[in-house]
């Protein structure tokens, strides 16, 4: 693979933003850059958003509905905000929000200085659609701090935006043209669709044991070595997906049959086979599913099992 292309899943994050995290508590500067016709502001229904034209629509302070702001940053010197409404109080019809996986491919192809942007208000969009009272006395919450806590109006106690770490990994075994790579299916999935395996970081456990228990769990391998290959915001709805690379130690599968339905290892020249017939289906584009995926083939997918 060129060492100058990048892998998919880094067109969503090439291009962070600044923050400005010590901005959010100044509320003078904060309502000055609300009424300054340059901000940017991407309205969020709920969870969703509305792109027009084929892009997601940013508009001026004075074109958003009253909402709840949440300051995103700075970009290119402009900044940028959320407002968070209702959806029952959007505007425009129900049916022209949609969900921010349908606009994915949009960001990274049209316009991926934006995604971080996008993925940091989906995230505390997200955030603040499912945390409705206070978990330890079940009061109200108050936004602050632009969007990034919550705090009780009845025990003052503060939520802040939640993460959940999930580990996603290639896994292989043999060396050479024999090495092959450990895909699974999941039952939900059709037929011919592929996978790397993948799963939540449980308390009080390290990201590399939990590549290993997810494996071992799902398909009945042992892995030995794990090495970290990179991550990707995934706010659907609150995930960090941590890629690895691991060696596995057996080879014997057994799946769960829960979660997974079929599991098997691929050598590059029957993946390679199967992909062009049609026979297999792999994520492609921007998932580091995909990365993980190509970065083991050692070039970009193609034919029709990678269309």
């Amino acid at each position: 693979m060129s060492p100058e292309r990048l892998l998919p899943h880094v067109a969503l994050s090439a291009h962070a933003h600044n923050r400005m995290g010590l901005r959010r508590t100044d509320e003078a500067w904060l309502a000055e850059q609300m009424s300054d016709p340059s901000t940017r502001v991407l309205v969020v229904a709920g969870n969703r958003l509305r792109p027009v034209d084929g892009a997601v629509q940013w508009v001026t302070p004075d074109e958003a509905p009253t909402g709840t702001p949440v300051l995103l940053g700075d970009s290119d010197g402009v900044v940028h905000v959320a407002v968070l409404v209702p959806p029952d109080e959007a505007p425009g019809e129900a049916e022209e929000w949609v969900p921010l996986r349908s606009v994915l491919t949009l960001l990274a192809e049209g316009s991926p200085q934006q995604a971080p942007l996008v993925m940091h208000a989906i995230g505390l969009a997200e955030w603040h659609h499912a945390t409705r009272f206070c978990p330890r006395c079940g009061g109200t919450l108050a936004s602050r701090a632009a969007g990034h806590e919550l705090r009780c109006t009845r025990c003052d106690r503060a939520q802040f935006p939640r993460t959940d770490p999930a580990v996603i990994m290639a896994i292989t075994h043999g060396e050479g043209a024999d090495e092959a790579i450990l895909l699974g299916r999941n039952t939900a999935w059709p037929a011919g669709r592929w996978s790397t395996l993948a799963g939540f970081c449980e308390p009080g456990e390290t990201l590399e044991d939990a590549v290993r228990r997810e494996v071992h769990e799902e398909v009945g391998v042992r892995v030995g070595e794990v090495a970290y290959f990179g991550s990707q915001p995934w706010p659907l709805p609150a995930s960090l997906m941590l890629g690895f690379t691991g060696r596995a130690l057996t080879t014997e599968i057994d799946v769960d049959g829960a979660e997974i339905e079929e599991a098997r290892w691929w050598t590059r020249a029957d993946f390679e086979a199967a992909g062009r017939s049609g026979e297999l289906v792999v994520p492609r584009g921007i998932s580091i599913s995909s990365s993980l995926i190509e970065s083991w083939f050692g070039r970009p997918l193609d034919g029709p099992g990678w269309d």
